[in-house]
């Protein structure tokens, strides 16, 4: 629910989609609403959750569709549980890591799914069906190695060419949802707004006979060999998040850490400033970001010490 989830979610309830389920690990800060269009300054100043922000702005749009919001970090332990039981999966997020995890469960459970990116001034998508289609493994084989690829944080974004991919990743949503798959776009969608370049590639022939998801159906990132670190930096955020065994009781753990540090909390979250530097982001499903550095061990040796784990 970051840029590219916002414009699309707001595309499809003001069309009348009956139900949406929202899932998104972060909350609304200031520094977002620059391309996040749905939210405001008021959600940056309560800290709210991005999914519970966009499901209270987008019921007052439309009151009688159903907008399921569930702030988690997307991730093979729950991929299934939270990607199934709908009839397509729309792509707003800003990691090859969560689109290649989305890519197994829609071809495992033969669900449609759009891939959506932008960055800087620059976007793509292109809508994958599965069995029909080249998949994300087809077309990009190799998982780009993290840090090496550009990110809205490390090299900005402007707000159109989010508006631009949303557009053409809501209208083939339209498009699927209706019915109408002749009319659908089978080709790979390429935008560049600030130097007037836009351009549509032909990839049908480039699906895989030995695709190891769409033909031999390994599912490598949705049943990991090697479960991800429980730390994990955010790219471009000075950030890590770090996460505990366990789930966290924030009213316990207002009490406990109130003399430690200044605190504020709201239903969804409880922030810890500790020092100058860093500050602990705690949800209720055992996360932590911990704001102010980038190196995992740093954020690890914080939460032992202030939350324990």
């Amino acid at each position: 629910m970051g840029a590219l989830g916002t414009a699309l979610a707001h595309h499809l309830v003001r069309a009348g989609v009956g139900f949406i389920r929202l899932i998104d690990r972060d909350f609304v800060e200031k520094s977002n609403l620059q391309r996040q269009m749905l939210y405001t300054e008021e959600d940056a100043r309560q800290s709210l959750p991005k999914a519970i922000a966009a499901r209270d702005h987008l019921q007052q749009i439309h009151s009688a569709a159903e907008v399921e919001a569930h702030v988690a970090d997307l991730t093979w332990r729950n991929a299934e549980d939270l990607l199934t039981g709908v009839d397509l999966i729309l792509d707003g997020s800003d990691n090859f890591s969560v689109r290649y995890l989305v890519n197994d469960v829609a071809l495992k459970h033969g669900i449609p799914w759009i891939y959506g990116g932008a960055v800087s001034s620059r976007g793509m998508t292109f809508t994958i069906r599965p069995g029909i289609t080249p998949c994300l493994a087809c077309l990009f084989p190799e998982t780009p190695t993290p840090g090496t690829t550009e990110t809205c944080d490390t090299a900005g974004v402007i707000g159109p060419i989010v508006q631009v991919v949303a557009a053409h990743q809501a209208v083939e949503a339209l498009k699927l949802l209706v019915g109408d798959t002749a009319a659908l776009d089978d080709r790979l969608r390429h935008f560049e707004l600030w130097y007037n370049r836009d351009g549509a590639f032909q990839v049908a022939q480039r699906k895989r006979d030995d695709c190891p998801v769409c033909a031999d159906r390994q599912y490598r990132h949705l049943h990991p060999s090697t479960p991800a670190d429980s730390a994990v930096s955010l790219c471009g955020r000075n950030t890590v998040q770090v996460s505990t065994a366990t789930d966290l009781d924030l009213d316990r753990l207002e009490h406990r850490l109130s003399p430690l540090g200044t605190l504020e909390r709201n239903r969804f979250l409880l922030r810890l400033s500790v020092d100058d530097q860093h500050r602990l982001v705690i949800f209720p499903d055992g996360r932590v970001l911990v704001q102010g550095t980038d190196n995992p061990s740093t954020a690890r040796s914080l939460v032992a010490r202030y939350i324990g784990g």
